[in-house]
């Protein structure tokens, strides 16, 4: 076994490769662009929910508080007639950008700590790269991408919008396993 403490410092600079990593897949590669569709007739749209003051939350139309109410026939004619809705909404102004990417580099150190736990319980100092990469890259990939998924069946999240997610998972996962790799503490 290894101390968790010894990966300290691969745990921080995996994390700043990921949130590097991310930057790349974001905001220079146009890989993400057609995740979120545009809504026709936006101003309208936006002008007819505004008067509904909704606080910040998420939404979903039809919708039924119970699952009794899911078999309530003016509930299944809504849905069945459709559209079905599921929004988040936010206030207005423009996102507080430090926030939220202060929140994602958290989220990756925590990503990158539990891989290090993981490895750090299964591995002993001295093991080869290839090891170290296959274990913490896998458990990477579980944090990164797996939940995914779970938007994509429950909320219908755009099929395609969580496949390049995933990959995005992935690239990080391999990020960090390679960082891990080549930081593993000697024998």
């Amino acid at each position: 076994m290894v101390s968790l403490t010894s990966l300290l410092i691969p745990i921080l600079v995996s994390a700043v490769v990921v949130f590097l990593v991310s930057f790349i897949l974001h905001m220079v590669i146009p890989f993400h662009r057609s995740d979120i569709k545009k809504i026709p007739g936006e101003d309208e749209f936006l002008a007819a929910i505004r008067g509904y003051n909704l606080p910040a939350g998420d939404y979903a139309a039809p919708h039924a508080d119970s699952p009794a109410a899911m078999k309530d026939p003016a509930f299944v004619e809504k849905r069945n007639k459709g559209p079905i809705v599921i929004m988040t909404t936010t206030p207005g102004g423009a996102p507080p950008m430090s926030v939220t990417l202060t929140k994602w580099f958290i989220y990756c150190v925590v990503v990158s700590l539990f891989s290090a736990y993981i490895a750090s319980r299964t591995l002993s100092p001295g093991t080869e790269y290839l090891q170290v990469f296959r274990i913490v890259g896998t458990a990477a990939f579980m944090g990164y991408a797996l939940a995914l998924l779970q938007n994509w069946i429950w909320w219908m999240k755009d099929g395609g919008a969580t496949f390049r997610s995933i990959i995005d998972g992935l690239a990080y996962a391999l990020a960090t396993a390679g960082v891990f790799g080549s930081m593993w503490p000697a024998a």
